[in-house]
Formats: structure tokens, C-alpha cells, sequence
């Protein structure tokens, strides 16, 4: 079952539920892959397209509760939390940190940059094996402090 069917039938599932912010929740995330799909017409969208969208969505929520919580709106911080939940739901397991690190110190070496100038080639090689699995803010981050340790 696509990621497409699986939100179709979990919004049947919600709306018996009652579950009003999950509803809202799983039809936004549907009608964001919708909209993706029609941009990319005639082809279908890859699953990492799926995650690219779903990862979207999870940092835009991220993003909104810091605002919110700087601003003093504890309630719309709460329902920022609450779709985030939701959307992590259809999200691979994350990476702890300490997974990330060793990761990126492995690419390191096995690379054999130790520069910081060579930031740049260093963050394809670790994006390319953490994407969607790690916080791309904290990824970004801790290749900074590999490199210049």
C-alpha cells in the first residue's frame, strides 16, 4: 500500500474516530502529495519524492512551534506539536545523535577530508546517506564541529 492509499484510508479512519486535528492533519499531508504528483505528471512520485514531502511538512511544523513559543502563543505551539506528531507517524525512525555523529565521522575518514573548506564536499557525501533519517539542521551542525576538530 502506497503512502497515498495508506493517508486515504487513515482519514476514513479519523473521520469515525472524530479525531478532528488528525483529520485535518492527514488531509493537508494528502493534499500536499496530490499537488507534488500533479506538478510531476505523467510520472508517479518516487517514494523519496513522498518523504521529501512529508520531511517538508515536519520542518515547516517545527519551525511554526519555535515562532509560536518565541511569540508567547503556547496554544497554537500545542497544535504545531500535535500535527507534527501525526506527520512523524509516516516518517522513517530517526536517527539518535550519537548514530548521526558516528555516521559523519566514518564518511570522514573515509574520505579523507579534514578541512573545513571542504565543507561542501563533505555534506553531499553524508546527505546522501542520512536524508530523511536525521534533523538536516543537526547533520549540518556536527560536520562543522568534525571538521574543525
Amino acid at each position: 500500500m502506497g503512502l497515498k492509499e495508506k493517508l486515504s484510508s487513515e482519514i476514513v479512519k479519523a473521520t469515525k474516530e472524530g479525531d478532528k486535528v488528525r483529520l485535518q492533519t492527514i488531509r493537508t499531508l494528502r493534499a500536499q502529495l496530490l499537488e507534488k504528483e500533479i506538478e510531476k505528471r505523467p510520472n508517479q512520485l518516487t517514494p523519496e519524492e513522498e518523504l521529501g514531502v512529508l520531511t517538508s511538512a515536519a520542518k515547516k511544523r517545527k519551525e511554526s512551534i519555535e515562532l509560536f513559543e518565541k511569540g508567547g502563543r503556547q496554544d497554537l505551539a500545542d497544535n504545531e506539536k500535535r500535527e507534527l506528531i501525526i506527520i512523524e507517524e509516516y516518517l522513517p525512525k530517526q536517527l539518535s545523535n550519537e548514530e548521526v555523529e558516528q555516521i559523519i565521522n566514518r564518511i570522514i575518514k573515509e574520505s579523507g577530508i579534514s578541512s573545513a573548506k571542504d565543507f561542501g564536499k563533505v555534506m553531499p557525501l553524508v546527505m546522501k546517506e542520512l536524508k530523511g533519517k536525521a534533523d538536516g539542521k543537526f547533520i549540518s551542525e556536527s560536520v562543522k564541529k568534525f571538521l574543525e576538530s
